[in-house]
């Protein structure tokens, strides 16, 4: 039976994955918006395009709901991961995927490819990097004033940029009210993936999302590792440590030579068609 798109959730952060090598489609600004709109489309978090076969590697696109293209998504690349699982198109548990924001290594943990274990890369801090706009520095326990109020801010780039806030108090009614004046703040020349920081212990932290081209976000894999990696580069917290979100539990391990690892589960909710309406629509 003909399949034009999958969708999967990685704790409640879902993706429609669309395979060119199944359906061919012209996956233009308007039509990835149509499609990810949760009234008049399929509705998701964003699309995962591929994979691309480049000699031997296997290449990502990964498309948020307002058409712009990310360099790097933790649980689109999970997400992603399962699909090829699911697919047949790997033969082992580990491989690795090329993305926009660069390498990265993934390991199936379980029979099912339900759980899944990703090296992310390394972060960095440096504002020429990120991008942070100012002299060339670390970007670590700023301060930046959003409606002439300050908050200590610490920013990184994994392959994608991010702005981290600890906070003694957090929720989601405050991080859709900061998170789009930081995403689009002029200190960001690129624009910012924003997560407000809550720590528990030294094992765990807690983190509300705003994510740069598709808003308030359940949960999200390159958002953990941001907060997880900005809380250790402050002292706050040890090397191995669990990141709660609304949408459930990923844990982090920040190793000695700069890697971050992020382990978490993916779940299958549907296949379809499109319509001969939407076809029209999104030809």
């Amino acid at each position: 039976m003909k399949v034009d798109y999958y969708k999967y959730h990685a704790l409640g952060n879902d993706y429609i994955v669309i395979d060119p090598n199944k359906t061919r489609i012209n996956l233009t600004e308007e039509n990835i918006k149509l499609i990810c709109h949760r009234n008049f489309g399929i509705g998701s978090d964003g699309i995962l395009y591929g994979p691309f076969f480049e000699g031997d590697s296997l290449k990502l696109r990964i498309l948020n709901p307002d058409g712009s293209e990310a360099e790097k998504s933790g649980n689109g690349i999970r997400i992603f991961s399962r699909y090829l699982f699911d697919q047949g198109y790997i033969k082992t548990n580990c491989f690795s995927l090329d993305t926009l924001g660069g390498k990265v290594f993934v390991t199936i943990l379980d029979e099912k490819g339900k759980l899944i274990k990703v090296d992310m890369g390394t972060v960095t801090f440096l504002s020429d990097t990120i991008p942070v706009a100012g002299q060339s520095r670390e970007v670590i326990d700023e301060v930046i004033e959003i409606e002439s109020v300050p908050f200590r801010i610490t920013s990184l780039s994994i392959g994608n940029p991010h702005c981290v806030i600890p906070m003694d108090m957090i929720s989601e009614e405050l991080a859709r009210k900061l998170g789009p004046v930081i995403e689009n703040h002029p200190m960001f020349p690129n624009r910012i993936n924003t997560q407000l920081l809550k720590v528990i212990d030294r094992k765990n932290i807690k983190i509300e999302i705003w994510e740069r081209g598709a808003g308030y976000t359940l949960a999200s894999g390159s958002s953990s590792c941001a907060a997880a990696s900005a809380a250790y580069k402050l002292g706050l917290v040890d090397n191995e440590l669990k990141v709660h979100m609304p949408g459930g539990i990923i844990e982090i391990e920040i190793n000695l030579d700069g890697h971050v690892y992020m382990t978490g589960s993916v779940s299958s909710v549907a296949s379809g068609t499109f319509s001969n309406e939407m076809w029209k629509n999104i030809g």
